[in-house]
């Protein structure tokens, strides 16, 4: 399979720095959300998309480099004591696609029109939802909503979620940081997937779409539409690190590795 690749980040309206990093060199495709702030959230996604990058692993043995990584990097710098990152990354192995996910970034799936979420959030609310304490609607609300329950390189070791797609020509998908989905529903999302036909543009709408409703966060969104035949790749490939910003119009600019 191959895919066309549209791809976006953007610090937001009420950010000071933009600690969002996002991963597309076929046939790997990830996003991270540092956490840090000025300690250091976008050393914790950059570190980590680098460590997606390098070597011949597994996915999910990559991630658990990642958070090696961070973690010590955290352990060895105080400037940087405590940061750690999101991470929901893909792999596309033929007509199957591969994910890893630790945190509350998340991967969809557009298939027929109809969004389905492949990722689960390892966030406080999302933990109450499933116990039964709190509606999704209420959860949306609530606020420790971005309390993470698990994160990359904030413990030695990580509990690494995995799975696996069949994917077949039409699929469009989604990899995105919580400053789209915190900003618009998923209705909204899928709505805009349907009927932007460019992954570039939907990229873009997603981004513009987010900063208008508020931009609270940083925004970063990977828009994939497969194609049928020849080996996994993209018409478009890049890399951009945590710490940099793009304009939703435009190509990604600022650290690009």
């Amino acid at each position: 399979m191959r895919v066309r690749a549209g791809m976006a980040t953007d610090i937001g309206r009420a950010r000071e720095r933009n600690e969002d990093g996002l991963l597309v060199e076929p046939p790997f495709f990830a996003v991270a959300d540092g956490m840090g702030g000025h300690r250091g959230g976008d050393v914790a996604s950059r570190l980590a998309l680098e460590a997606l990058r390098e070597g011949d692993r597994a996915l999910a043995e990559r991630v658990r480099e990642a958070n090696r990584r961070v973690y010590e990097r955290s352990m060895l710098d105080r400037a940087v004591a405590g940061m750690g990152t999101t991470l929901t990354a893909a792999v596309l192995e033929g007509d199957r696609l591969r994910l890893a996910h630790v945190g509350d970034s998340r991967a969809y799936l557009l298939r027929d029109g109809r969004l389905r979420r492949l990722t689960e959030d390892h966030t406080l609310v999302h933990r109450m939802v499933t116990r039964g304490q709190l509606t999704e609607e209420e959860a949306a609300e609530h606020p420790y909503r971005s309390v993470l329950t698990r994160a990359l390189g904030t413990e030695p070791d990580v509990a690494v979620d995995e799975a696996v797609v069949e994917v077949r020509a039409g699929d469009r998908l989604l990899l995105c940081t919580d400053g789209l989905t915190g900003m618009l529903p998923e209705s909204r999302v899928a709505e805009i997937l349907r009927s932007v036909r460019d992954p570039q543009e939907a990229a873009d709408r997603l981004v513009d779409e987010a900063n208008e409703a508020g931009g609270l966060d940083n925004i970063t969104v990977i828009v994939l539409e497969v194609e049928g035949g020849g080996p996994a790749g993209t018409e478009d490939a890049g890399t951009v690190a945590g710490g940099s910003t793009a304009s939703a119009g435009g190509e990604p600019t600022g650290t690009v590795a």
